[in-house]
């Protein structure tokens, strides 16, 4: 009786420990994913327009992050420039074609053979500065700074996230991984349709493309909402399982890939999934600012996208590309 006091007494403690770890691990990337939407939503980035300062400063901070957790570079740099011809009546412009830049970088695989193919995951680091009556803003009679705390600055939150995650396991995931933050997405996707036109490797060797647009607001169901999971085999079944336990409520859609980045992949017949938590009031206004993000919930859908990052890269069938209606 007494050696099964003890055991069970050993088995309640561990699962505590397991428990306290768990929820620790959960805090420091709620805290981390604050962090980064904390300062791409600042007003001292002025919304992040493309061609600014603020946008430039955006970029700057995302490469800070990818050196510091060993993101190798495409021909030694981070940066792939192209241009942007802006209308006149946004952000305070008159009409001009700027420079600005996607910002990428990647993770070589551990597999010999497998290294060759590559996962992209990403997110849009652009929004619309200070809108206007030429801006996709919904109120474009107030000149306001547009901070975008959701849209986009939670993508790359969890972008940075995963990054770091991925970063800390001692062996890599089999397939390489190009980590991307574009910019150019609210003129129309033109970040990523630049990338996918002037891509870093073999268009046959990218398999799949995980984007993350608006993932900051979770909703109180718990929904992560995701399209094109049927683009790739058995990626529905996969989704769905990914969220037992996940704290989440996976809503899964085989085709529906949506109006993100990862379209651009999609109509290059790239398989390709968008993560959202859905739309809200704020989108595309001054208001959408950092007090709404629901950070924890931040760590969790980054946590889930993680899971699906790393079990697509070890994926052990052929990846090949399924078109959906």
């Amino acid at each position: 009786m007494k050696f099964l006091k003890n055991l069970n007494s050993k088995l309640v403690f561990s699962f505590l420990l397991f428990s306290f770890i768990a929820n620790a691990q959960k805090n420091n990337l709620a805290r981390t994913f604050y962090k980064h939407d904390k300062y791409l939503s600042s007003d001292k980035l002025e919304g992040r327009f493309v061609g600014t300062k603020g946008n430039n400063d955006a970029a700057a901070y995302i490469k800070n992050y990818f050196k510091k957790y060993g993101l190798q570079k495409f021909n030694d740099t981070y940066d792939q420039l192209f241009k942007v011809f802006v209308k006149e009546g946004i952000n305070k412009m008159k009409s001009d074609s700027v420079s600005t830049q996607n910002v990428f970088g990647f993770i070589e695989g551990s597999d010999e053979k497998l290294k060759n193919e590559f996962i992209v995951i990403g997110a849009h680091y652009d929004h619309w500065g200070w809108g206007g009556k030429g801006s996709g803003s919904k109120k474009k009679d107030t000149i306001a700074i547009h901070n975008g705390a959701d849209d986009n600055a939670s993508g790359v939150s969890a972008l940075l996230c995963i990054l770091e995650e991925v970063s800390k396991l001692k062996i890599k995931p089999k397939r390489s991984i190009i980590f991307i933050s574009f910019s150019g997405e609210e003129e129309g996707l033109l970040g990523s349709k630049y990338f996918v036109n002037h891509l870093p490797v073999k268009k046959e060797a990218v398999k799949v493309m995980l984007n993350m647009d608006m993932v900051g607001r979770l909703n109180a169901e718990k929904q992560i909402y995701m399209g094109g999971a049927g683009t790739f085999p058995n990626g529905v079944e996969l989704m769905k399982k990914l969220g037992e336990n996940s704290g989440l409520n996976p809503v899964v859609f085989a085709g529906d890939v949506g109006g993100s980045d990862h379209v651009s992949f999609y109509k290059a017949s790239i398989s390709a999934i968008g993560f959202h938590t859905g739309g809200h009031p704020q989108y595309h206004t001054p208001e959408d600012d950092i007090e709404l993000i629901n950070f924890e919930g931040g760590a969790l859908v980054s946590k889930y996208i993680y899971n699906a990052l790393v079990s697509i890269a070890n994926y052990n069938e052929e990846l090949v590309f399924i078109k959906q209606d």
